[in-house]
């Protein structure tokens, strides 16, 4: 049964905790589709430790690729200095992580520890059994006192937790300042500046809104704020819990909208096909002026030699707070890990999320961690910014961790089809409205 999770509390009150404490795929070019890549410090271990493999437990961890800065170095310390465990692991990008772990899952060879997003798509391996229930070692491990309790909420499925948390990530506008200031563009606080920005920007040849379609993600992030806006926050909350129907006005009036910007050129030519990986590059590059993404942008605008003072970030003018988007990430485990293995896979994240690995590769993690009196990172200036915002204004989950994903998949094909003029507006509400009637009659 779908979960109703009640992110906008939750996120507030882990962003509440942020900020009295300690005051986002997608960051680098991802691999293609379905691409695996072993990390250079697997193979450096392996070499390193070939005589005492067979004393070793040895854990298989499956990760993005836009991680590997911070990983592999991790991964070569954890097997130099660890007697009883080593890490072997395997890098994909955003949605080849996605299309591995359900073929492992369908072929039992998952590997002992995965990284995962929360909602529906870390709920999958949950509700099919595929997960560690860590609710007892939780407990005889204190992580209450290590976790904001938001965070171990939204890794927690049917009373059991499935995950290690490991980020919280809010979504908003990242924009180019000096883009803006070129072209005396203020930062838009309605709809309509809004629409007059990308309007001024077209009219002088930048492109308003860098976004790309494949797999329907990235184009989801714009839509679900035009639902936002054209619905207001009780009816989105309302449909996205499948209370109240998909095939109204609204949706339709956001469709439409759509399909105008669209029709305007406000997205980047051939972006139905286009990688979500890449959406940074026209906007480095000085083509593209905005960008929906969430805090890790900072880390990859450092990752790609930007000035990070260049950027900033605003929340989309939808009407009412202007909400946020959020979402959470994290660690599953193997439900068949023996002991040995589950403590050589979280000894491992212990380290990974140590002080000393984030204040060393933070451009690499979705800052700040979800721990009790995490500190902002340095550097990243953007990511207080968006945690404010989320916290000022409120968030909802974003929509393809709302829905499942046989719906999720129903809407990312309504926007493509609605763009190259394969489906009406009118059409495309229907269609998300059948396919959520599909899943609660199935």
């Amino acid at each position: 049964m779908k979960k109703k999770l009640l992110v906008t509390t939750l996120a507030l009150i882990m962003l509440m905790s942020v900020f009295l404490t300690g005051c986002g795929n997608s960051n680098k070019d991802g691999q293609s589709q379905n691409s695996q890549n072993v990390g250079t410090a697997t193979k450096k271990a392996a070499s390193s430790n070939s005589s005492s493999n067979g004393k070793k437990t040895s854990v298989t961890f499956w990760t993005l690729s836009t991680r590997q800065g911070a990983v592999d170095p991790a991964v070569e310390e954890f097997n130099a200095t660890n007697d009883k465990y080593e890490v072997k692991v395997s890098y994909y990008d955003t949605d080849g992580i996605k299309d591995a772990l359900k073929v492992a899952a369908s072929s039992g060879t998952l590997p002992n520890m995965w990284f995962n997003w929360g909602g529906s798509l870390g709920g999958f391996y949950a509700e099919n059994g595929s997960t560690y229930d860590l609710t007892q070692y939780a407990k005889d491990n204190g992580w209450s006192d290590k976790f904001t309790e938001s965070s171990l909420s939204l890794s927690t499925y049917d009373g059991k937790l499935a995950g290690y948390p490991t980020s919280f990530n809010v979504i908003g506008v990242f924009y180019r300042k000096d883009i803006f200031e070129q072209y005396g563009i203020e930062i838009p606080t309605t709809f309509e500046e809004f629409e007059a920005a990308c309007a001024t920007l077209k009219e002088n040849g930048i492109t308003p809104i860098s976004t790309a379609g494949l797999n329907g993600w990235h184009v989801m992030r714009f839509v679900e704020l035009l639902i936002e806006y054209y619905a207001g926050a009780d009816l989105h909350d309302s449909m996205n819990s499948f209370d109240e129907s998909y095939n109204n006005d609204a949706v339709i009036k956001a469709l439409t909208k759509y399909k105008e910007f669209v029709d305007k050129g406000y997205f980047p030519e051939g972006f139905i096909t286009a990688s979500p990986d890449e959406t940074h590059m026209a906007v480095f590059a000085g083509k593209a002026a905005m960008d929906i993404q969430g805090q890790w942008y900072d880390g990859s605008i450092i990752q790609n030699g930007q000035d990070v003072n260049n950027f900033g970030a605003f929340a989309f003018p939808s009407g009412g707070t202007n909400r946020l988007s959020a979402f959470v990430e994290m660690t599953q485990f193997k439900a068949g890990n023996t002991d040995e293995e589950l403590d050589a896979s979280i000894a491992f994240m212990d380290l990974l999320h140590s002080k000393k690995f984030t204040d060393t590769y933070g451009e690499y993690y979705n800052l700040p961690l979800p721990l009790k009196g995490a500190e902002m990172p340095a550097g990243q200036p953007n990511v207080p910014v968006l945690l404010d915002l989320g916290n000022t204004n409120g968030t909802f989950t974003i929509t393809d961790q709302a829905f499942p994903t046989e719906v999720a998949d129903a809407l990312f094909n309504v926007q493509a089809a609605i763009a190259t003029n394969e489906m009406t507006t009118e059409e495309g509400a229907a269609e998300i409205a059948n396919a959520i009637e599909a899943y609660k009659n199935k």
